[in-house]
């Protein structure tokens, strides 16, 4: 399903000049944050997604402007509202030379929504994966899905012979302590390979020489390292120690811009930056109100959303580069989204609101943040802090590296927060992907509904709109049904939606991107000048 035309223009961004020469080439990739695991289905975040999407691939692939493509799957068809069928690419291998046959798929279906795996929703709990011959795998539904395959692009197809023979048969869960084979090793169908994998330190992919597409790169080896540091990020970009880093923090973009070696790429994200409470113990974690959970009173939850001024966040924090959202999912996304207003900012009315509630002297609580994940992550939750500071509320924050927080907030699936901050893409770039995984009750252990609502908010009524938003084909009345999911969760106060940050990628002038608005970046489609 293609995104929306009004999207299009703004998705694909692409630094202009001559083509490099058609030599291979080293490209050095810095990011703020790490690359703990290299099982694909242990943590379902961008920058660890588009990592693994340089070595293994789905079913689907999504192109430069984000509409879907053929991937291991060259064809699709639906033969009845609740089959899918799926016609495998013949021919392709792993790159240990496993061939690719439907057992692959079959077993990634399983293996994806397993115990452990972060990305269950990506195959319905309900579907059931049928191989038919080698190169035939149908999914039998039990009721329609028009949107089943919006993002298989992500879900990435792992080689059932491999993983049997490593141990691997289980995902690496992300609060895992030791590593497994799979977070150590891979083995696609993609583009690169790894040579070599030292979390925290360096990642180094080659090129696969028997890739089945035609390469539009032109590079022999990525070589990725993390520095958290903003500064040593930047000079390490501007001296020409690597050629790309994500992101550009806002206030070197100027400095970046002028320099004559670097440029800075900027555009939308599709990213929704938000808040999200927990609204399920009968007492909070982290917390000095015992017997008791604050946050399930609703005037407690308007109270803290009243309390943030998202204006001042965006001109004080972000700088301008953020745009104050009042859903949980992009304007672009949502063709509706402009019927929606972000309640204002009124501190004394959230002060009334919490005594109501029985907090007149307010609370504490702690909040649960990443300092290397998003753009400015750690300086929002300060701000956050002495924003809710205003209303009486002390907020014991602990910001930490991704890798330690999503370990935390996702331990053994007892999502071990009270207050937190993150940040979500729609991998359907459709709304009920918003509806279902992040605001779904996760009350039911059989279903993967609710699977990243580290708060757990729930609300039936909402999950019964979600549910016809997935089984609708009409476009006018689906929008309208996503409305009314969003209206009942405006109401609740289950989330406090943010912003949507601005990309902003460092690049050195030898270097072409293509640059997506889901903040992917895919190597596949680099070139580099020497």
């Amino acid at each position: 399903m293609p995104i929306r035309q009004t999207c299009l223009a703004a998705v694909a961004s692409i630094i202009a000049f001559a083509l490099a020469p058609a030599s291979a080439q080293t490209l050095r990739y810095a990011n703020q944050g790490d690359l703990k695991s290299l099982d694909p289905y242990t943590l379902n975040e961008s920058t660890t997604i588009a990592h693994h999407g340089q070595v293994y691939e789905g079913l689907t692939a999504r192109d430069k402007d984000l509409s879907i493509i053929p991937g291991l799957a060259e064809s699709w068809e639906t033969p009845e509202p609740t089959r899918w069928r799926f016609h495998l690419r013949k021919g392709v291998k792993f790159q240990n030379g496993d061939p690719f046959t439907a057992d692959d798929v079959v077993f990634s279906a399983d293996r994806v929504r397993a115990k452990g795996s972060n990305f269950a929703t990506r195959v319905p709990s309900d579907a059931k994966a049928v191989k038919i011959d080698d190169y035939t795998v149908d999914f039998v539904l039990t009721a329609p899905n028009p949107i089943l395959n919006s993002q298989w692009d992500t879900w990435y197809i792992m080689d059932k012979k491999w993983c049997e023979e490593n141990n691997a048969v289980a995902p690496t869960p992300a609060a895992a302590t030791s590593p497994s084979f799979a977070s150590l090793n891979a083995n696609g169908t993609g583009a690169f390979t790894i040579e070599s994998h030292q979390p925290g330190v360096k990642t180094v992919f080659k090129a696969n020489p028997n890739w089945w597409r035609k390469p539009e790169h032109n590079l022999k080896e990525i070589i990725f390292t993390p520095i958290s540091s903003d500064a040593t990020r930047v000079a390490a970009l501007l001296s020409g120690e690597i050629d790309l880093m994500e992101p550009v923090p806002i206030q070197d973009i100027a400095r970046v811009t002028a320099s004559p070696n670097a440029v800075v790429m900027t555009g939308p994200e599709l990213r929704t930056i938000f808040l999200g409470m927990d609204q399920t113990r009968d007492e909070l974690l982290f917390s000095n109100i015992k017997g008791k959970n604050p946050f399930k009173d609703a005037r407690v939850r308007e109270a803290f959303y009243k309390a943030i001024d998202i204006e001042l966040i965006k001109a004080r924090v972000m700088r301008g580069l953020s745009t104050p959202s009042a859903l949980m999912i992009a304007p672009q996304l949502f063709k509706l989204s402009n019927e929606f207003v972000r309640p204002k900012y009124d501190a004394e009315g959230a002060k009334k609101l919490l005594a109501e509630a029985g907090y007149p002297d307010g609370f504490e609580v702690g909040m649960d943040c990443p300092n290397d994940r998003y753009v400015n992550d750690a300086a929002i939750c300060q701000a956050v802090v002495g924003m809710l500071a205003r209303i009486g509320v002390k907020v014991n924050l602990m910001a930490q590296p991704k890798a330690l927080y999503f370990a935390k907030v996702f331990k053994s699936g007892n999502y071990n927060t009270s207050f937190y901050l993150l940040g979500w893409t729609p991998g359907t770039l459709d709304s009920h992907n918003v509806l279902f995984e992040i605001m779904g009750c996760r009350d039911n252990p059989a279903s993967s509904r609710g699977d990243t609502n580290l708060g757990g908010y729930c609300n039936k009524d909402f999950d019964a709109v979600t549910d016809k938003v997935l089984q609708e084909i009409d476009p006018a009345k689906r929008d309208l049904l996503i409305k009314q999911a969003f209206e009942i969760s405006a109401k609740d106060f289950g989330y406090i939606p943010l912003h949507q940050q601005a990309l902003a990628w460092g690049v050195s002038k030898k270097v072409k991107l293509v640059q997506r608005a889901d903040n992917q970046v895919l190597l596949y489609w680099a070139t580099k000048q020497e």
